[in-house]
Order: structure tokens, then sequence, then C-alpha cells
């Protein structure tokens, strides 16, 4: 068994609409490493998209999962419920940046987390209209798509799209749009569009994942705070990608001095498992009735350990801290580059959540052939990175936290290679 075999026969086997960015299939993978079903080890910097902030098998995990095979598998939460999922959510509502008493209820995918955080916002306000985010992302389903502000690979050829979803532009240097334009924005939604009375929530990622990484300005949450609380609108923070460390705090809204009515999350939450969660303001929360909410697996005992021990493993193994100090190291570097290669537009980010954009120096025109050259280095060196951003031309870096720092060196030497090659 070989990569090109395996990729002869995906491409027999699965639709094109699957994409898989590299040619070699894994075998076997623990904490930053992975090795294909050819021998090769390959340094993970893609994480599962930033689901393995924990890294790849963290003992304490495999061992929560373990051990919950010995009880039982699948009961399915609202015919037969648990306590290990009661205990979850209680520890969620603990530490998620929601003001006054929280209520946590979960689900299996992102994209679903995100469907149910717009159902509950539109029941407690009664209300249909959401607000989104050019650049944002926001899961493949239809509202998910509706809300998402990328149409190549994501939307093309998919609508038509759910309706009363609108967009504004997200503050951007690169792309020449401040605070006050996307704020502005929102004004004339309210003046030619649709009347804030009508719009149940304004979403947003703090820092936007497939949009490029670009990080949502302290200012922008102060005005989105405000106009939310002028208006009866309710605040979604999207921290399906930010969550669980990645930026240097729990939550990336723990970066900033207002807080959201309610928390979508998944990815990191259970350490490759599939889990995913909505917590908000318990009134909010207990506006859908008895059965609104729920899903065949969602909150799947399995996946609920594995949470558990995830956030054991982030407050014992202090990765909050850690993914700062990484990410202020692997920042200096980028910005190094920066300096010697013009073609890097921007480096950005927050704690271990960045990116760097190529575009042209002289035009400024997006350099996708760029990126994916680098990533070609970079693989051919044992490097798997992730492009990101609107026009494909930004790099993503999204290594384990829990890296160890010799292996995370020589990962920025790879970096500093395939960019210079």
């Amino acid at each position: 068994m070989n990569n090109a075999d395996l990729e002869m026969r995906r491409l027999a086997a699965t639709p094109r609409g699957i994409a898989a960015m590299t040619k070699i299939y894994a075998q076997r993978a623990k904490n930053a490493s992975l090795w294909d079903v050819e021998g090769r080890e390959y340094i993970d910097f893609a994480a599962g998209i930033a689901v393995l902030n924990t890294g790849h098998r963290h003992p304490r995990i495999v061992n929560a999962i373990q051990a919950q095979l010995e009880c039982f598998i699948h009961t399915c939460y609202f015919v037969v419920p648990y306590e290990s999922a009661v205990s979850l959510a209680e520890r969620i509502n603990s530490i998620a940046p929601i003001e006054g008493k929280a209520k946590t209820v979960f689900f299996t995918t992102g994209a679903e987390a995100v469907e149910n955080a717009v159902k509950i916002a539109r029941v407690h306000t009664g209300r249909p209209a959401v607000i989104a985010f050019g650049g944002a992302f926001h899961g493949r389903t239809f509202m998910g798509m509706s809300l998402t502000g990328k149409v190549p690979s994501y939307k093309a050829g998919f609508g038509p799209f759910v309706p009363d979803v609108y967009h504004v532009p997200f503050p951007s240097r690169i792309e020449g749009a401040s605070v006050q334009d996307s704020l502005a924005a929102i004004g004339r939604l309210f003046k030619c569009d649709v009347e804030p009375q009508r719009v149940a929530a304004i979403i947003l990622e703090p820092v936007q994942g497939e949009g490029g990484f670009n990080v949502a300005p302290p200012e922008l949450m102060r005005g989105l705070r405000a106009l939310c609380d002028q208006h009866g609108i309710l605040l979604i923070a999207d921290e399906i990608q930010t969550g669980f460390a990645r930026t240097g705090r729990m939550f990336a809204m723990d970066h900033y001095d207002v807080k959201p009515d309610l928390v979508t999350m998944a990815k990191s939450l259970a350490g490759g498992m599939p889990l995913s969660a909505v917590c908000g303001k318990a009134a909010i929360m207990d506006a859908p009735a008895p059965g609104g909410l729920g899903g065949t697996y969602a909150g799947n005992p399995l996946a609920v350990a594995a949470a558990h021990a995830v956030l054991d493993v982030l407050a014992e193994e202090e990765l909050a801290e850690r993914a700062e100090r990484l990410g202020a190291e692997l920042r200096e570097n980028l910005t190094q580059l920066k300096a010697r290669h013009p073609e890097i537009a921007e480096v950005r980010g927050l704690g271990s959540m960045n990116a760097i954009e190529f575009r042209d120096p002289q035009t400024g025109e997006p350099l996708p052939s760029r990126v994916q050259k680098v990533q070609r280095n970079a693989l051919e060196e044992g490097l798997v990175l992730i492009s990101c951003g609107n026009h494909g031309n930004a790099i993503r870096f999204l290594y384990p936290l829990t890296i160890p720092d010799e292996q995370f060196k020589r990962a920025l030497g790879i970096i500093e290679r395939a960019v210079k090659g």
C-alpha cells in the first residue's frame, strides 16, 4: 500500500467535491507528528484544522475514551441522559465568556452548533434576520453556507441560500476596510435592507478562520456590543476554530472587554472526537421548547469523555500560556522573514493562531501560487501547512499546542527554507 495507489482509489471511489490538500495518507500519529502509509514522518502544522490543540492521541484523552467504552457507547442523550454530559455542561458554563448564568447544549459538528445558535436567537427574539461578515466561514449546511462570506469552493453552485442573511465587510488593513467601515455598513443595512427590529443576531469569528486569520479589533467588538444592546440584537461569537486555548486564552473573546450572548464551539473541544456546543445566557438558551434542540448523536458519550480530558490537559499543562509563548516566537520569526521577502504582505494573528499573507509587492495582487509553492516546499521537508484567505493567498499555522520545543524549532527552520525556495 502506498500513497499513489490510495490516491487513485480515492479519486475513483469518492466524489471530487471532497478535496484533499495533500496526497499523503495517514497511518498513525502522536502529538505533533504523523506518519503516512509509506512510513515517512511529518510535522503536523494543520492539527486537523485546529482540532488537535492537545495533539494527536494525548494519553489522557485515549484513556478517557477507553474507560467510557467499558461503560456504554450510546444511549441518545434525550432518551437516556448521563452524568458526564451534565458535568461537562457545568464545566463549560463556568469558563465560557458569558455574563451571568449560562447554559450549554451539545451537538456533533461545528455547523450544527452554528445552525442551533441561530435557531435559539430566532426563538428568543422572535426575529428572522442575521448579519454576518465578508470572509466568514460558518459551515457547509445551508444556514452555514448562507452565513459564510466566501463564495469559491463553499457557495458556488449551491444556491439559493437561506433568506434574511446579510453581510458587511470585516475590518482588514490590507483590504482597506476599517472598523468604522464595518459599523457604517451595518448602519446602511438598517436604512436600506433590513430594519434592526427584524434582526435576531450578529455573528462573527473573533479571529476569522478561512477568511485569513483576521483578528477582530477591540473597537469592532465594542461597537457591535453597543449596536446589539441598542436594538435588542444578540451577539454570537463563533469560537469553533478560536476556542480552547488556541489564541492564548481559553476563548478568543477573553481578549475583549465585552461579552457575547451566545458562543459556538467545536473542533478542539473533544481532541479529535466529534463534539460541538452552544453556550449562552440561561434565559436565551431556555427559549426553545423541549424537543426543539438535539440530535441522535448530540453529546456522544465517548466525545464527552474526551472533552473532560481535554479540559484537564488544557489546565494542567497550561496550554493557553504555552500558546502565547509559541505564538510570540513564531510571529518573531515570520516578521524576520517578511523583512527579507517583500511578497509577504502581512504577518497577523493572536496567540498560536497566526498567518502570513502573500501579495505582489508592486501591484498588491494576491499570490495564491506563492502559497502553493511554499506548501509544496514544506511538504517535501516533512511539514504540513494549510492555506486560508479569501484569495487562497495566506498560510495559517495550527500546530498542536503540545508540540515539543525542539520539533517546533525544526518546523520554523523548514518554514524559512520553504519561503526562501
